[in-house]
């Protein structure tokens, strides 16, 4: 599965209520991880509770940060975390739930399923 389906993926789950934010992205990136289904969903349970309460940063974008450092065993996790920050930003033109807006729009996409795409996407862009 390419990183467009990957994100294709999240987004329908976030959309169907399947997962929440961090899940979703986790879960549309579990090969990445190393984690079975149910770790990488434990793993991702506390982030993003209920939309719109990430109160410092999105919980599509931890669920990024959480694959990433988990791909790379925490081997420059910090600067993992730095890249996806910049590109997710570009993408959803902020970094908390109720402040997020398409970049190119201004609308404002969260709650939604548009920034776990972009999350998946801010991966994709990151990790290749």
């Amino acid at each position: 599965m390419n990183i467009e389906e990957r994100a294709s993926l999240a987004a329908e789950w976030k959309r169907a209520g399947r997962y929440n934010c961090c899940q979703a992205v986790v879960m549309a990136l579990i090969e990445e991880t190393g984690l079975t289904e149910e770790q990488a969903k434990a793993a991702a349970s506390g982030f993003c509770v209920g939309m719109g309460t990430m109160e410092n940063t999105c919980g599509a974008l931890i669920g990024a940060g959480m694959a990433a450092g988990l791909k790379v065993g925490g081997q420059g996790t910090v600067r993992y975390t730095r890249a996806l920050t910049e590109s997710f930003r570009a993408r959803c033109g902020a970094l908390l739930c109720r402040e997020l807006k398409g970049a190119g729009s201004g609308k404002i996409i969260c709650p939604c399923d548009e920034c776990v795409r972009n999350a998946v996407l801010a991966y994709g862009e990151v990790m290749k």
